[in-house]
Order: C-alpha cells, then sequence, then structure tokens
C-alpha cells in the first residue's frame, strides 16, 4: 500500500505541474479585448504578430516645452518666458530644464520676428538669460 501511495504520488508530482502550465496557458492564449465592433479581436499567444507598443508617456519638460513653444507662436515670447518662470517656480523638478527650455524659445523667437533684435526685444532674466543665449544661437 505504501509503495502504491508514493507512485501515485510522484506521478501526481510530475503531472500536476505540466497540467497547471497547460490550463494557464490556455486560458490566456484567447485575450478579448474591448471593442466596439461586434467581432471581439481575439489575441492568440501563438500569433506572430507583434502589438504596436503604446506611446510613452511624455517627460514634463518635453510637454511644457511644446506648450510653450505654441504659446510663443500664437502670443509672444514674453508671456512664454513668464510662464516658463512661473513653472519652474511651481515645479522645481524642472528647474534643471529651464535653460533648455529658454534656448528653445529664443531659437524659436527668433524663426518668429525674422531677426535677432525683434526677438531679444522680449528678453528677461529667466534661467540664467538662457533666452538670450537661444537668440545668438539662431542668428
Amino acid at each position: 500500500m505504501n509503495s502504491a501511495a508514493r507512485r501515485i504520488g510522484r506521478t501526481l508530482a510530475l503531472v500536476l505541474p505540466v497540467v497547471l502550465v497547460l490550463s494557464g496557458t490556455l486560458a490566456v492564449t484567447r485575450v478579448p479585448w474591448a471593442s466596439t465592433a461586434t467581432d471581439s479581436q481575439v489575441l492568440t499567444a501563438s500569433s506572430g504578430k507583434v502589438a504596436a507598443k503604446a506611446a510613452a508617456p511624455r517627460a514634463p519638460q518635453d510637454v511644457l516645452r511644446d506648450r510653450l513653444l505654441v504659446e510663443l507662436q500664437e502670443k509672444d515670447p514674453g508671456i512664454a518666458l513668464t510662464h516658463l518662470q512661473k513653472a519652474t517656480t511651481e515645479r522645481p523638478s524642472l528647474a534643471k530644464h529651464c535653460m533648455s527650455i529658454a534656448q528653445a524659445l529664443g531659437r524659436a523667437a527668433v524663426n518668429k520676428y525674422g531677426a535677432a533684435h525683434r526677438a531679444q526685444a522680449f528678453s528677461r532674466p529667466v534661467c540664467d538669460t538662457s533666452f538670450a543665449t537661444g537668440v545668438a544661437d539662431a542668428q
């Protein structure tokens, strides 16, 4: 009796993990994704297709830079610089990116106005006069 129980135990010890792995694999081979169509999309584990990666979240400094560049185009560089200074005051983690953002604003101001002296008129002492550096770089 003892050897039969031992044999059954060994068999279960070998078979049970295989059964669990296979049942888990089969359970996730068909994943219905939310769809507005009547046909539900199915992702199979054996399909060779690779789903496109979702867009990585953008860094806060990139979002701020883009927002300020749009603001510079719509309004004027002075307003964008004021908002840059306000943003770096409110979020100190953005301070290390302030210089590069201000330089980008300086270059964009030269592109908008076509002349460095017109863009330089909006210069403010934001981020150690990096706006002026960006204006000079754009020449």
